[in-house]
């Protein structure tokens, strides 16, 4: 999915398009492939395995099943926090066009929430064919992609092509550049989640990587509370920050008194609290994504699919990109089937 971060009909947008389209001779969008990276610092270990399990293992369904770690560190916990983190802003996403003919729901990224550190951008997408995200490229940050419904295929031009389906998810690190495509791969209508995550300053130019999880995969453990009036309380690491995004439902979120919510909202927690707490109140099932992150602390400067630290480095990035070099020399020859 592209980021807007100016009117498509600006200058940095128009010569996007023109340069996709001396780069490939082929109509393209921008939008966003997903993987996983390894690291030696223990820091940004613990910053990717936390997002891979609250993003991808800890999506909840309540009243119903719920999906949790099986780390201790990042366990529910049994009782309510004497001190839980508090809802601090709640963005409505809303639906906009992007790719080709597609539609997706935003919330971090738009004005009223430019981003979160490290989370750079969330959408909903909901995409049927013809319509998707054709090639595009990208450098200087991660995608997790979470399928809720369909399966969508990805391919890049160093030659890699997969498909994920329902529960499955794909963490791409764009690094240095890439140039991909994501479309469809079945009829009807293919829903799912992607969260763009920054990369620190010293690993914007590492070399694009990869990793598909099938849902089989994927960790699961049950709980009990599967009747109206269910629980959860999800301990969150200090000086992390993370928000709640809500898929289906409607919940009471931070403090028990609070008012619910309902889907499709995005709900920034506060800093200070020992972790997120859930109340489902309703006689349906309440589904939602949790993801924190340690912040970089670092200058985010975006236009479209590039995300760098300076000015500087985006035009450069362009210009990579338009003479096909330090990542984008495949980009020329390349165009997806």
């Amino acid at each position: 999915m592209l980021r807007h971060s100016a009117s498509s009909s600006s200058p940095i947008y128009t010569a996007l398009a023109r340069l996709t389209k001396l780069n490939s001779n082929g109509s393209k969008s921008n939008r966003v492939l997903v993987q996983s990276r390894k690291t030696s610092r223990a820091k940004t270990l613990l910053l990717l395995l936390l997002i891979l399990v609250l993003v991808v293992t800890v999506v909840f369904l309540f009243p119903a099943i719920m999906s949790s770690s099986t780390s201790a560190t990042s366990s529910p916990a049994a009782v309510p926090f004497e001190n839980p983190r508090a809802v601090v802003k709640k963005l409505l996403s809303e639906a906009q066009s992007e790719g080709q003919g597609a539609t997706v729901r935003r919330s971090i990224g738009r004005h009223e929430l430019r981003n979160l550190d490290p989370f750079l951008m969330l959408d909903e997408f909901s995409v049927s064919k013809p319509a998707g995200f054709p090639d595009h490229p990208h450098r200087g940050f991660e995608t997790v992609t979470y399928m809720l419904d369909g399966a969508f295929t990805h391919q890049d031009f160093s030659g890699h092509k997969g498909t994920i389906r329902t529960g499955d998810v794909q963490w791409m690190t764009a690094g240095r550049g890439i140039v991909h495509s994501e479309m469809p791969a079945s009829d009807g209508v293919q829903k799912g989640l992607q969260l763009w995550i920054n990369l620190a300053a010293k690993d914007k130019m590492i070399e694009p990587r990869y990793q598909e999880l099938q849902s089989k995969d994927i960790s699961c453990a049950s709980q009990d509370g599967v009747e109206p009036g269910s629980q959860l309380h999800q301990p969150i690491p200090a000086g992390w920050n993370a928000f709640v995004y809500i898929i289906e439902g409607e919940g009471v979120f931070g403090r028990e008194k609070a008012a619910p919510t309902a889907a499709h909202h995005c709900l920034v927690l506060g800093a200070d609290g020992d972790g997120l707490s859930v109340w489902n109140r309703s006689g349906a099932p309440l589904r939602f994504a949790l993801a924190a992150g340690q912040p970089l602390k670092e200058p985010v400067v975006q236009h479209g699919p590039f995300v760098m630290n300076t000015r500087a480095e985006i035009q450069q990035a362009m210009e990579d990109y338009y003479h096909g070099r330090n990542g984008f020399e495949k980009a020329k020859q390349w165009s997806s089937a």
